[in-house]
């Protein structure tokens, strides 16, 4: 039996395993002492492997190319140059016919990788010469990335997931981490046990409200007035940090003008909750000394729970800060590597001429300057004909987004759709051309994980019949007239952080 390390590809903690591999196959998988998790995994990481077998339980896995020659056809299994040649033709048709503003792409914020991300971003801007892509991490964390950057300048958490058993107090708001996160649910406990106070805000009782010291269970939409009161508290009771304002922060008395006027009382019906338990809680986090807050996906006040942190001082320190814990487990690394409309790699956006100058010289072509078409726009414009031709990778809009009824409908008025998965997904069911991909244990790459640590995986097996995504892309490139070599995932990652700021001395070889 053989053993190979790997990066659980579930949710953000970004847990180290070694897949054990017997004649070919996965046959199991083991925790080992990664940061995150020191040799814990949670039952996703530990049973979840039975998929990159083509098990068949549920959906079974794409192993070869498929094409519907004709609306309405049924799709038929073709050679790989058969479908990247249609591929590259029907887009250059739409392209040609329509500007390239008619073709939309998807980035994935799951197991594809960065370097899969980062080739698909520039697949887009360079051979396409739009700057439509988008991924579902934007929408699911947009909140957080464009409320951090807002405000702290880094769209991620600001602590490290090892560091939270290490704060005195973890304040919990719309954040479930035993369901979602177990590894770090993990972390909370052993913080507890070092005897860190804890409190959940959240109208569920979950499981951390049963070692919560505080728990405060408060309705459905009043996040804000909560949030407003909470800070109100700390500055109506002294408990701000007046040097750490004048000294790292702008807009203080402003921000007050409207905070001042959210009393705990004011609140207290329409947040369902004692006052004094907003004020009990308010206190328990400013006067600790190391305070951490994590939150959900759901929550989207960033802007206001980034400035209590900086008001009470509780952030910028190894075990004080901000913790918005990402869903997927390359959700930090899809929006990193630029698969969003605005942004090139490392959050550099496309309307700064400096910026798009750089890419221009490094790429060898001129980029639009102007933002794409986000994913939550994309179905109205094609249902309006804006959007003509649409490339899906890793992603199942059908099965994820609101209202599938619209989304099936956009996705019928097409005129051309791809998607490279590793199932045939009821959008890929929908699809002109399917591609399969691989999976993270076929590949090798790197995943961003919520903290921002970035870790290499490494291919475990051979399934036969897919390919990589990136020679995926690169293929389709180069048939529709941009010359991109076949570049290594390391050399990848080398293109990666010399254009990439946040990412500059990154190397597979260094990882």
């Amino acid at each position: 039996m053989e053993k190979h390390m790997a990066v659980c590809p579930y949710c953000g903690a970004g847990c180290k395993l070694n897949l054990l591999v017997d004649d070919g196959m996965v046959i199991g998988a083991e925790g080992i002492d990664g940061v995150t998790n020191e040799g814990e995994l949670c039952l996703k990481g530990l049973s979840g492997f039975d998929f990159i077998n083509d098990t068949k339980i549920l959906t079974p896995r794409i192993l070869h190319p498929m094409i519907r020659r004709e609306k309405g056809g049924e799709l038929e299994r073709v050679t790989w140059d058969e479908a990247l040649d249609f591929t590259a033709q029907r887009l250059t048709e739409i392209k040609e016919k329509y500007g390239p503003d008619a073709i939309m792409l998807t980035g994935s914020s799951r197991g594809p990788g960065n370097e899969a991300n980062f080739v698909m971003q520039k697949f887009t801007r360079a051979c396409i010469g739009t700057n439509n892509i988008d991924n579902c991490a934007r929408t699911c964390h947009g909140p957080s990335v464009i409320g951090l950057m807002d405000t702290v300048g880094s769209g991620a958490m600001s602590v490290s997931i090892p560091n939270l058993e290490n704060a005195d107090l973890i304040m919990l708001f719309g954040y479930n981490p035993s369901a979602s996160h177990p590894i770090v649910a993990r972390r909370i406990v052993k913080a507890k046990e070092k005897g860190a106070k804890i409190i959940v805000v959240d109208p569920r009782s979950i499981e951390t409200a049963r070692i919560a010291d505080l728990y405060i269970q408060i309705k459905n939409g009043c996040n804000l007035a909560f949030m407003n009161a909470f800070a109100n508290v700390i500055v109506s009771e002294n408990m701000h940090d007046k040097a750490f304002i004048d000294a790292h922060t702008n807009g203080f008395d402003a921000w007050w003008e409207t905070i001042k006027n959210y009393t705990p009382e004011s609140v207290a019906e329409v947040c369902g909750c004692d006052p004094d338990d907003i004020r009990k809680a308010a206190r328990m986090y400013a006067t600790a000394p190391n305070s951490v807050i994590g939150w959900g996906k759901g929550v989207t006040l960033v802007h206001t729970i980034a400035a209590i942190a900086c008001v009470a001082n509780q952030i910028g320190r190894d075990n004080a800060g901000l913790a918005p814990v990402r869903g997927q487990n390359n959700v930090q690394g899809a929006c990193d590597m630029g698969a969003t409309p605005a942004d090139f790699p490392g959050y550099q956006k496309v309307a700064n001429p400096e910026v798009r100058a750089k890419f221009e010289e490094a790429w060898g072509v001129a980029l639009p300057e102007k933002p794409g078409l986000m994913a939550t726009e994309c179905f109205g414009a094609m249902k309006d004909g804006r959007i003509r031709g649409l490339f899906i990778f890793g992603e199942d809009p059908v099965r994820t987004d609101a209202d599938t009824n619209h989304v099936l409908g956009a996705l019928q008025s097409l005129d051309f759709l791809v998607v490279d998965d590793l199932f045939l997904t009821e959008t890929a069911k929908l699809a002109d051309v399917v591609l399969p991909g691989q999976s993270y244990a076929e590949k090798e790459g790197t995943f961003t994980n919520t903290e921002r640590r970035v870790q290499r995986i490494r291919p475990a097996v051979e399934i036969e019949g897919t390919r990589p995504d990136t020679w995926i892309f690169t293929e389709i490139m180069n048939r529709m007239g941009y010359p991109q070599p076949h570049l290594s995932p390391a050399a990848i990652m080398d293109e990666v952080a010399s254009l990439t700021p946040s990412y500059g001395g990154i190397s597979h070889e260094r990882l």
